[in-house]
């Protein structure tokens, strides 16, 4: 039975890209993690195996895996950029703008709004990885509290 990292490997080979060694451990730096990474981490795993690896490579095979479907963006402000292989499965994060925490939630929340789109804009939504923005519990009461001084 091959490791998640080889059946990404094995379907960007079939889709016809190069997998170079520096690409292969970036896949399997991001497969084995089990968690969503941002390319500087995934830079920090790799560097303990290499030094002939960049920044501009992570992001360009990271960038590939998206591409090919392989795995998924989400941008949860302030330039954090995460990635997470298609394995770690639909979902949605819910991202405090005043203090930056995110939480992660249900996509199927977001079902009846999916299908209103479809049907009224024809338009098919992606919610398979993204980020959603408000107010955290906490930071609620500390602006219902700013607001009622």
């Amino acid at each position: 039975m091959m490791t998640h990292c080889h059946t990404l490997i094995a379907a960007l080979r079939q889709q016809g890209c190069r997998m170079t060694p520096q690409r292969e451990m970036i896949v399997e730096a991001l497969a084995h993690s089990g968690c969503h990474m941002t390319a500087e981490e995934v830079l920090e795993i790799v560097r303990q195996k290499t030094s002939a690896v960049n920044i501009a490579t992570i992001y360009r095979t990271l960038d590939l895996l998206v591409d090919h479907g392989l795995a998924t963006r989400a941008d949860l402000g302030e330039g954090r950029v995460v990635y997470a292989t298609i394995r770690h499965g639909p979902h949605i994060h819910l991202v405090c703008r005043r203090c930056g925490r995110a939480q992660e939630a249900d996509t199927a929340l977001l079902a009846s709004v999916v299908d209103t789109l479809r049907e009224q804009y024809h338009f098919c939504c992606d919610t398979s990885h993204l980020a959603l923005y408000g107010l955290c519990e906490v930071c609620q009461q500390i602006e219902d509290r700013i607001r009622d001084a």
